[in-house]
C-alpha cells in the first residue's frame, strides 16, 4: 500500500485535545488549526453564547464545554466530558485574562482576578487532565513576551505568566517519566480581539516595541503551537518558545 505524499500527512491525525480559552483569538484560531490536522478538540469558554458562535465556526470534530478555569467544579465538569474519548494527547491551557494597573493603582479583585485564572486555573487544569494524558502526551501553556519585559502598568499580568514558565521548569522533571512534554509559548502583541478596545495611539506605541514593525496574527500563534503538540518538536520539552516579532530581544 502506498503512503500518502508528505502534503496530505495531518500532524495531528486521531490525537484528541483540550483548548481552554477557546472562543476567540490565539485559542480559536489554533483550535481551527489542530482540527485541520486531524485533531478532536474540546475547547472551553465562559459565555455559552460564545462558546457555541466558536463550535460553528469549527466545523467539526469539535465539542464546547462552558466553564470558568478558576472554578474547580467547572473543570471537573470539562474531564467528564473529555472522558467520553478516552484519553488526552494535548493540553493547550490558554485561558487568560489581562489587565493594565499600575503599581499605585493595582487592587486586591485585579490581583485575585489575575492569578486566580492564569496561575489557579492553569496548574489544576493540567491536573486534573493527567489521569487521561497519554504518555509521551504534549502540555502547552500560553505566556507571554510580558514575563520578560518590563511594561508599564502590567506588573501583576506579567507576574502571572512568569509563574506559568516556573511550573513548566518543574513538570519538564516531574513528567519525564511519562514522556509528557511540557512547554511555554509566549505572543508578543497579537490582533485579537482584546485589542480592539485599545485607542489607536495605544496601539501606535505597541507597535514601535516591535522589531518586525507590526502585531502577531493569531494564525501565527497557532502554528508554533502546532509545532509544540505535534511530533515534529519530540525532543523539545522545558522551552519558553517567543513568538513576539523580536519584542523579548530588545
Amino acid at each position: 500500500m502506498e503512503k500518502p505524499p508528505m502534503s496530505e500527512i495531518k500532524k495531528l491525525q486521531g490525537k484528541v485535545a483540550i483548548i481552554t480559552g477557546g472562543t476567540a483569538g490565539i485559542g480559536l484560531a489554533t483550535a481551527k488549526l489542530f482540527v485541520k490536522e486531524g485533531a478532536y478538540v474540546f475547547i472551553t469558554g465562559r459565555r455559552q453564547k460564545e462558546l457555541d458562535v466558536a463550535v460553528r465556526m469549527i466545523g467539526s470534530n469539535v465539542t464546547g464545554v462552558q466553564g470558568d478555569i478558576a472554578k474547580l467544579t467547572d473543570l471537573d465538569r470539562l474531564y467528564e466530558t473529555v472522558a467520553t474519548k478516552g484519553r488526552i494527547d494535548v493540553v493547550f491551557a490558554n485561558a487568560g485574562v489581562a489587565e493594565f494597573a499600575s503599581l499605585d493603582k493595582i487592587t486586591e479583585e485585579h490581583f485575585d482576578q489575575l492569578f486566580n485564572i492564569n496561575v489557579k486555573g492553569t496548574p489544576f487544569t493540567v491536573q486534573k487532565a493527567l489521569p487521561l494524558l497519554n504518555d509521551g502526551g504534549s502540555i502547552i501553556l500560553a505566556g507571554s513576551v510580558a514575563s520578560v519585559k518590563g511594561t508599564a502598568a502590567f506588573g501583576v499580568y506579567g507576574a502571572t505568566k512568569a509563574a506559568l514558565r516556573s511550573f513548566v521548569r518543574t513538570w519538564t522533571s516531574e513528567l519525564k517519566d511519562r514522556r509528557i512534554r511540557s512547554n511555554v509559548v509566549s505572543p508578543g502583541p497579537t490582533d485579537t480581539p482584546a485589542i480592539d478596545g485599545q485607542p489607536a495611539d495605544a496601539i501606535a506605541r505597541i507597535v514601535s516595541t516591535i522589531p518586525m514593525g507590526r502585531m502577531g496574527d493569531p494564525d501565527e500563534i497557532a502554528k508554533a503551537v502546532l509545532f509544540l503538540a505535534s511530533d515534529d518538536s519530540s525532543f523539545t520539552t522545558g522551552i519558553e518558545l517567543f513568538v513576539d516579532g523580536g519584542r523579548g530581544q530588545i
